[in-house]
């Protein structure tokens, strides 16, 4: 019937669109990794605005809560998560820059 052929096809229409979620969840968790791998690389986040990066991390916190406590989603708690994580490195480097030997 056309109801039981509408189900199926908004059954795969969500498993896909899970799919998406998942994908875009993982590549914008891990977006910050080049700029949290070149910070530690160089000993250093200078150049970033300081302003940009709490104002990023403040964001993270406060959705990471929310996806947590309200909308639980596991690519979303990973992906705010591991930007926590990137951020958090970014940061460090920005106000506690290593000091190389000449």
């Amino acid at each position: 019937s056309l109801l039981v052929r509408l189900f199926f096809l908004f059954k795969n229409i969500f498993r896909r669109m899970e799919t998406l979620g998942w994908i875009g969840s993982l590549l914008l968790a891990f977006c910050a990794a080049p700029q949290a791998v070149k910070s530690a690389k160089e000993g250093s986040s200078q150049g970033i605005s300081p302003t940009f990066l709490w104002v990023w991390f403040w964001g993270e916190v406060f959705t990471l809560f929310y996806v947590v406590f309200d909308k639980f989603s596991i690519p979303l708690i990973i992906n705010y998560f591991v930007n926590l994580i990137f951020i958090s490195i970014i940061i460090w480097f920005y106000y506690k820059p290593r000091k190389f030997d000449k």
